[in-house]
């Protein structure tokens, strides 16, 4: 079982010829508004990459509410932990220009209310695969965390925002861009180098360290042991959710047993699939298109 804690997105997303600068006023090309958030969209990329997910979050009393849960209800995850709460639902601005890279603002919204508590013991037991990120309160995951001792803690340390060292401490697998890397680096007095990165943040947490690398693939240290998948080429649309794609994909593999080595590959496709298609949720790939593309990885 994968449980995610994390954030519910409303996703406005813009597409431009570019990324306007400070100050500037650009035409856009076309505006969508769909189901985002990194919480909704790594719970979505495990189910659709088999897992049995369990979501937990914090949506507001508005009309964005079930537009952001219609893809997990849909999907048949389990939502029984997500709560209506006194806030607006979270939202992210989302430019995306013509070579698929994207600029993000994201507000929180519901999401700064979601609670560690909403997450019973029962869920956090031994075979579970905890996935969390850093859109919801960092003090209620590190509460989250110190409970979770028998489950497997992944933690998308995305956005880059601060991380208290004892919450490092507790995960066993921590994934970063080598934007997240760098900043954790920085803030933990570590290398901020991808590869100098992992290995010191392998060492200091006794933990495995996934760094994704966007059109480069991604690498795992794990003790010793080194993995690396290069990404197949692609036709890029859009990068949106593509690290999202990656996490939910890679954990969903880990949590049925399969092994570092198969799950970087299986992220790396999830990833690489995610940008062939429009918007976060949209283009996650099912089952069979992940294992017929990290078959040749």
């Amino acid at each position: 079982m994968v449980v995610v804690f994390g954030s519910i997105n409303i996703d406005l997303v813009a597409r431009v010829e570019r990324i306007p600068v400070p100050g500037e006023t650009l035409a856009g090309q076309s505006f969508r508004c769909v189901p985002g958030g990194k919480g909704a969209n790594q719970a979505l990329a495990a189910i659709r990459a088999g897992a049995q997910v369990k979501m937990f979050g914090a949506v507001g009393r508005d009309a964005f509410a079930s537009l952001a849960l219609s893809n997990l209800e849909d999907s048949g995850m389990d939502l029984a932990g997500v709560v209506v709460v006194d806030a607006a639902t979270g939202v992210a601005l989302i430019h995306v220009d013509a070579h698929g890279e994207n600029a993000i603002t994201v507000i929180a919204g519901a999401n700064a209310l979601a609670s560690a508590a909403q997450v019973p013991d029962a869920a956090l037991v031994t075979g579970t695969t905890l996935l969390l990120q850093l859109e919801v309160p960092v003090s209620q995951i590190a509460q989250l965390c110190r409970r979770a001792h028998d489950a497997r803690i992944i933690l998308n340390a995305a956005p880059a925002i601060a991380i208290p060292e004892e919450l490092l401490q507790r995960v066993d697998v921590l994934i970063v861009n080598e934007t997240e890397a760098a900043a954790v680096g920085a803030a933990h007095a570590l290398p901020d180098t991808p590869e100098g990165f992992a290995l010191a943040a392998a060492t200091r947490y006794d933990c495995t360290v996934v760094v994704t690398l966007g059109a480069q693939g991604a690498f795992a240290i794990a003790g010793s042991d080194r993995v690396a998948v290069a990404a197949p080429r692609v036709q890029v649309v859009d990068t949106t959710g593509a690290g999202d794609a990656f996490a939910g994909a890679f954990a969903a593999a880990l949590d049925r047993g399969t092994s570092l080595r198969g799950a970087m590959a299986d992220g790396v496709a999830a990833g690489s699939l995610a940008c062939t298609g429009h918007g976060a949720q949209g283009a996650l790939p099912g089952t069979t298109a992940i294992a017929a593309l990290a078959a040749t990885l």
